[in-house]
């Protein structure tokens, strides 16, 4: 059975592209899984990121790295942050990163562009 018919999906991060957004650089998966109501992110957050929102996504962020200093903006808290922390982020939640970290964002449903407003600071 060629991998074209098997009923898995198996993502190499490492091998995705790099795309550009506010929080740094995003490696997106499972963009074109029909069986999979939305995505999944590797982001590398260099830099303080955009403080954003999004209308319609949740956001399911899971720290994988991060520096001793690590915070995330929600709304009108910044909160410490450290590798195994989990912050589920509905829709209209202002947030963004404050430091280098790497992250996993499950996006739900499938990420879109459009959807991101940023909040000028």
């Amino acid at each position: 059975m060629d991998n074209a018919r098997k009923r898995y999906r198996i993502v190499d991060f490492d091998g995705l592209p790099g795309t550009s957004c506010p929080c740094g650089v995003a490696r997106r998966a499972l963009v074109d899984a029909p069986e999979f109501p939305g995505t999944v992110h590797r982001t590398e957050i260099t830099v303080d990121a955009k403080l954003h929102y999004h209308r319609r996504l949740t956001e399911l962020y899971y720290m994988l790295e991060c520096g001793p200093d690590a915070k995330m903006q929600l709304d009108d808290d910044l909160l410490p942050v450290r590798p195994g922390t989990c912050i589920l982020i509905p829709p209209g939640v202002r947030h963004r990163a404050v430091g280098r970290m790497t992250v996993l964002i499950v996006v739900l449903p499938k990420f879109d562009p459009e959807d991101e407003v940023i909040v000028s600071q």
